[in-house]
């Protein structure tokens, strides 16, 4: 159990809900007290949830009944499910979310990233040097410059613009794989990764204004693919487009889109556990009709 899956990345995610572990799945949700009210509901770990044993579940979402109002948690698009089993899990919310662009590392790099994206890999490679961090937690500094940049150019707020504390716990966790981009001795941009057996999973990036302008994220993603390609990984996940909903059209998506050989779908799913109290909220917040879930707590996180 690493990367996702490893009970330090839930720890890391600690200041936003009380790790909880689902023994027979292998999994982690985060529990959260519901503001103005003695309930509580849980998330899954940001970005995705991901199980050891996906047949397992249903086995501990019904011993949850009585703690918690609800659930939601985005599935792992590369999770050993289908449909029906997941509706059987979470019967009041299972649809598509997003397309999470993937990587089949059989085939061979150039044969299937965008000819855009290996002139720009070509430009940035004249202008800095590629290298994996050995010790990723040992970079936290330069990581904290660097995504403090990505913060204030997306106006990030709430649990994406993390603490300290939660970047030191997650650049430790076993599976974690780094590189960063240096020109003139300097960091500009860094890429992170967990791993998974042979499944790899994009997990964030940020550069520099310097790394910006000499495209170094073309540089990072060539160097990382080929990477876990040398490493006899198997796939690659680079997650979706930016903000909510199937946005392959972002310029993000466009990015992650130029280094693809395909898509999985990542669903949504919501589990209603006491109905009682969730309506109750409901008409305590005054809600008005929408599809998120849980509906008190709209505008959350998008």
């Amino acid at each position: 159990m690493t990367g996702y899956a490893h009970p330090k990345y839930a720890a890391s995610l600690s200041e936003y809900g009380t790790p909880r572990f689902l023994r027979h799945s292998g999994s982690w949700i985060l529990e959260r007290k519901i503001a103005g009210t003695p309930y509580s509901d849980a998330m899954g770990c940001y970005p995705i949830f991901v199980c050891r044993d996906w047949s397992s579940l249903e086995q501990d979402l019904a011993s949850l009944d009585k703690n918690l109002v609800c659930l939601s948690l985005v599935a792992d698009p590369f999770g050993d499910y289908d449909m029906a089993h997941l509706r059987m899990c979470f019967p009041d919310v299972a649809f598509p979310f997003k397309e999470h662009f993937v990587i089949d590392l059989s085939r061979p790099l150039d044969t299937f990233v965008h000819s855009h994206h290996r002139r720009n890999t070509l430009r940035a490679l004249r202008e800095m040097q590629v290298e994996r961090c050995i010790n990723p937690a040992s970079f936290l500094e330069d990581w904290l410059g660097l995504y403090s940049n990505l913060i204030e150019k997306h106006n990030l707020t709430g649990m994406v613009a993390f603490s300290r504390q939660s970047f030191a716990g997650q650049l430790a966790v076993p599976g974690i794989v780094a590189f960063r981009a240096v020109h003139n001795e300097t960091t500009i941009g860094m890429l992170l990764w967990y791993k998974q057996a042979r499944r790899v999973y994009y997990h964030l990036a940020a550069y520099s204004p310097v790394g910006y302008e000499l495209r170094a994220s073309f540089a990072l993603f060539d160097y990382s693919i080929r990477y876990f390609a040398d490493q006899q990984c198997e796939w690659l996940s680079l997650g979706a487009g930016a903000g909510a909903g199937t946005n392959e059209q972002s310029g993000l998506g466009r990015f992650k889109q130029g280094w693809s050989t395909g898509t999985r779908t990542a669903y949504f799913c919501g589990r209603i556990f006491d109905k009682q109290r969730y309506d109750e909220i409901i008409k305590l917040r005054n809600v008005e009709s929408t599809r998120y879930f849980p509906a008190y707590r709209a505008g959350e996180f998008f």
